[in-house]
């Protein structure tokens, strides 16, 4: 289970450094191989180990090629999906299209999913961050789906 958010930085050549509580996950038990696509909901990227994201892709490729949403998360889903690996510093290369859809600059947030990552600018980590904490005051409840009022924490 990947867990918690992380500052990192992109170095000019594209490569994020893991942190190391988490690389050391996937250089075990993963042997570095990893995934990246986009999130077709906001501008950021997911992060999978290749383990997780063939489960995925395996659902999406058979999804109805002859409907059109579903052709849509195809196209967007797998067709950005790239393969990397954590090099022996522990970092992975973002492509520069990849880069560029998210916003992702030097100053990044690292954010665990469970089974993946989200990769954010910082600052739109930030701005997303702020107005779903506004958004969730506002709300006292009333939207939120029956499994989630039932959660106590």
């Amino acid at each position: 289970m990947f867990r918690g958010i992380s500052a990192v930085n992109i170095d000019t050549k594209g490569r994020m450094a893991i942190p190391t509580k988490h690389r050391n996950v996937l250089q075990e038990d993963f042997d570095g191989a990893c995934v990246v696509t986009i999130d077709t909901e906001t501008n950021c990227l997911l992060l999978y180990p290749l383990h997780e994201w063939e489960k995925i892709e395996a659902k999406i490729e058979a999804l109805p090629s002859f409907n059109a949403q579903a052709r849509r998360i195809q196209r967007l889903l797998l067709g950005h999906a790239t393969e990397v690996e954590l090099d022996a510093s522990g970092r992975v290369l973002i492509p520069p299209v990849l880069r560029e859809y998210a916003g992702l600059e030097k100053k990044t947030m690292l954010v665990g999913q469970g089974k993946k990552f989200e990769i954010w600018s910082e600052q739109a980590w930030n701005t997303s961050r702020d107005e779903w904490l506004k958004e969730a005051a506002g709300e006292e409840g009333e939207l939120w789906p029956d499994e989630l009022k039932n959660i106590s924490l």
